[in-house]
């Protein structure tokens, strides 16, 4: 680890970018990301082994009383003589073929992938050198964030890497609350290194604070994941915003950002909690979203699942209609989607999951043009509907009716997505009405013609101080239906 230390400071002295907010400023979004839209996401670890409750199993079974405690009694015997590593033996990966995970996720119109390299347990998914718990060493005894990349490369995908590493601070601390297989001495290397007690509120400046030793472990183990597998975009998750984690952010910033200038390659860091100073990264709103368009590019991180980020026997599913209705929103206000599913312990993919990713598919095959490469319109959305803003605010289907339309510009066209027109055949689209000398409307151009994409029949349609009016023949699907509008 010293000597990782010291390459990371010489690659941050010799680099364009320092380690402070003020040089991390100089960061520009790459053109590439701008235009990419949608990306799969994937929670696989040992925690698909028990499946039940989510992939927080590590740290509830050892929660006295909770239903993981409980589950983990009854199914597997006392945390003393069957401990979250025992599961270890038992992540065998043996159906796992990265190839037939890439093929999918390209038929599910994906741009990018980003599979989960750490979770907050500590099993690295990845050929780690500074640490022996890790899938190429043990359970499935494959790199598997390694098979992934090089699938992802020959696909045209762009591959990413996230590291949930920094909560293993706390992660499994409350083994050390009765007899389990969680004891002293724990030291750096130990899988359950260092199970401090969980902070009763996750604040900025909770106590016990990260160790300087557990901060340089979590930043070596960042530059390694860079260093082996060049990701374009490294997702974290939530409590790197701790006061304590703030230098080291900064650090793993400035070398990430100087090994892609070596590389000549543009890259992306997802961020949330505003952990990362604004404009010197990317951020992501954890199943949620902005109720209105912004001036800069961010990101939607969700799961297919309501209730779970990795598989469980009973998740409760989305439908791919809400999904694609939230992307299509999301994508209009300048965002983009960062779609999670959650594969078995034996590495398959539930058919829950692969039926919603090949809907979504289908649907972008045919509505493609209003989503990849799609830029804002000077308004992104009309319509009753109400969107709750900020993150856990996506799990209930949005009540979408026939006047919630939502736009992008691309190729010279205005995209006008009506949300829900099931059993309609008509549209009013009031954003694009005529003027009039009472009020000034959202487009002076002309018009020229319009298009259902999907249908070969052109539509019928007028143009009024109301609105635009296009009749159609009666649609027969719950998915968002895409106006292509021709103008001068």
């Amino acid at each position: 680890m010293e000597k990782y230390l010291e390459k990371i400071d010489n690659v941050i002295k010799n680099g364009k970018y320092k380690d402070t907010w003020e040089s991390l400023q100089q960061y520009h979004v790459p053109e590439w990301y701008e235009k990419t839209k949608f990306g799969i996401f994937i929670h696989w670890g040992v925690y698909s082994v028990p499946a039940f409750g989510s992939e927080w199993y590590s740290r509830n079974m050892y929660i006295q009383g909770s239903k993981e405690y409980e589950h983990h009694i009854k199914t597997y015997g006392a945390h003393k003589d069957f401990g979250y590593k025992d599961f270890i033996p038992m992540f065998k990966a043996e159906k796992f073929d990265a190839h037939e995970w890439i093929t999918l996720f390209k038929n599910a119109g994906a741009q990018y992938v980003m599979p989960v390299a750490e979770h907050h347990d500590g099993f690295q998914m990845y050929d780690s050198e500074l640490s022996d718990w890790n899938a190429k060493k043990m359970g499935p005894k494959r790199d598997v964030l390694g098979e992934i990349t090089a699938e992802c490369e020959k696909a045209g995908l762009v591959n990413g890497a996230s590291s949930h590493r920094v909560e293993h601070w706390f992660f499994m601390g409350h083994g050390k609350e009765f007899e389990s297989d969680i004891k002293e001495p724990l030291k750096r290397g130990d899988f359950y290194w260092p199970s401090m007690k969980e902070p009763q509120h996750h604040d900025l400046f909770s106590e016990p604070t990260p160790s300087e030793e557990y901060l340089n472990d979590w930043l070596c183990r960042c530059c390694e994941i860079v260093d082996k597998y060049r990701p374009k975009i490294v997702y974290f998750d939530w409590w790197i915003q701790h006061s304590a984690v703030k230098p080291y952010l900064k650090k793993f910033a400035a070398y990430y950002y100087n090994r892609a200038e070596e590389w000549g390659e543009g890259v992306v860091i997802n961020y949330k909690h505003d952990a990362f100073g604004f404009g010197t990264a990317v951020v992501d709103i954890e199943r949620g979203q902005y109720a209105e368009a912004k001036p800069y590019i961010w990101q939607t991180d969700t799961a297919v699942a309501k209730n779970s980020w990795g598989y469980t026997e009973n998740n409760k599913y989305k439908t791919a209609v809400q999904i694609v209705r939230d992307l299509v929103d999301i994508v209009s206000k300048n965002g983009r989607v960062l779609l999670n599913i959650g594969p078995r312990a034996d590495g398959t993919i539930p058919d829950e999951d692969r039926n919603i990713l090949l809907s979504i598919g289908k649907w972008l095959k045919v509505n493609g043009e209003a989503i990849y490469g799609a830029k804002l319109w000077r308004k992104s959305a009309e319509g009753p509907t109400e969107i709750q803003e900020g993150q856990f605010a996506d799990d209930e289907e949005k009540a979408f009716t026939s006047e919630d339309i939502r736009f992008t510009v691309n190729g010279g066209y205005i995209y006008a997505a009506c949300l829900n027109m099931k059993d309609k055949d008509s549209v009013c689209i009031k954003s694009l009405s005529e003027a009039d000398a009472s009020r000034k409307p959202a487009f002076h151009g002309i018009i020229k013609s319009v298009e259902v994409l999907g249908y070969d029949k052109m539509p019928e349609w007028s143009r009024d101080e109301k609105g635009l009016t296009v009749k159609t023949v009666k649609i027969d699907s719950d998915m968002p239906v895409v106006f292509k509008i021709s103008v001068d």
